[in-house]
């Protein structure tokens, strides 16, 4: 009798010890268990927010019929264009030069060059010739004038293509200028059409415009 009492006893005990052992080994592997989908579902998140952050920079590039016209490499192109301030990036687009002259002309380069977050409608050469020689000549003459008309053509914020769609600006002519438009056809003042937009330099966005505003 007594050694079967014995006996129990130790099988009790041993059933006793082992119990921790096997609820730990339990515990264990529904840890590993539930650890392997919060890994999954962490691989998931991070592959969600890295897609709306690639479509947002697709978003972000120049558009516009004009923008093939653009040079490919060099301080020209629209990479070369991001580093420079304003009139020095645009005095290395081919399109722009009479723009360029104006803005010399006027004693604008430095204004424009340390400006900071500005948006330019920039007229194209084509934009300057539809306005008479003589008329044109007349305003490059007349430095006052011609002031008006560039600084008319310069807003003093940086303007994405979405705030163009029904926007109204002040400009740093003190006039007020009107935007319309969508996806990426966008119009100025219901004359001008922008031809190449959302160009990026070192202190503006540049919107490429084929006719030159006239202060209201």
């Amino acid at each position: 009798m007594n050694s079967m009492k014995i006996r129990r006893t130790a099988v009790a005990v041993a059933a006793a010890a082992m119990l921790p052992l096997s609820l730990a080994a339990c515990s264990d592997s529904g840890s590993d268990t539930k650890a392997a989908p919060t890994a999954a579902a962490e691989d998931a998140a991070k592959t969600g927010e890295s897609t709306p952050a690639g479509d947002s920079m697709t978003g972000d590039q120049p558009f516009g019929p004009a923008c093939a016209g653009v040079p490919k490499e060099g301080a020209g192109s629209f990479d070369g264009m991001a580093k420079d301030p304003v009139a020095t990036a645009a005095s290395n687009n081919p399109a722009l030069s009479t723009l360029v002259t104006a803005v010399k002309q006027a004693g604008l380069v430095d204004t424009l060059n340390n400006a900071k977050d500005i948006t330019v409608f920039a007229p194209t050469n084509d934009a300057f010739a539809k306005i008479p020689k003589a008329d044109l000549d007349k305003v490059l003459a007349d430095k006052d004038m011609l002031t008006k008309i560039l600084t008319y053509h310069v807003v003093g914020q940086k303007l994405t293509p979405q705030q163009l769609e029904n926007g109204s600006f002040e400009t740093l002519q003190k006039g007020m200028l009107t935007t319309t438009g969508s996806g990426e056809a966008y119009k100025v003042n219901d004359t001008a059409n922008v031809v190449c937009g959302n160009v990026k330099t070192a202190n503006a966005n540049v919107y490429i415009i084929d006719s030159v505003l006239m202060p209201k």
